[in-house]
């Protein structure tokens, strides 16, 4: 299934609350954490089942990742 790719720049402060927003858009199948220089902190895989099941742990991770660094690339794959 084609996939499409887009990317925005948030700050530590934002991150948990973008990432709340993107798992409700429901249209996203993952969404890669990375720092400043490209590095992936974490990579989150949206299906039906997964999001229902661990939305409260995936949500306390990014939080805790808020705090490593000041900004941050949100990568958001969703399906075509």
């Amino acid at each position: 299934m084609p996939e499409k790719i887009e990317e925005m720049k948030v700050k530590g402060e934002d991150l948990l609350k973008k990432v709340k927003e993107l798992i409700h858009e429901g249209n996203i199948r993952r969404i890669i954490i990375k720092n400043e220089n490209g590095e992936t902190y974490i990579e989150i895989p949206l299906s039906l089942g997964v999001v229902g099941m661990v939305v409260a742990p995936i949500l306390a991770a990014v939080g805790a990742i808020a705090a490593l660094a000041s900004n941050f690339t949100i990568a958001i794959v969703k399906k075509v």
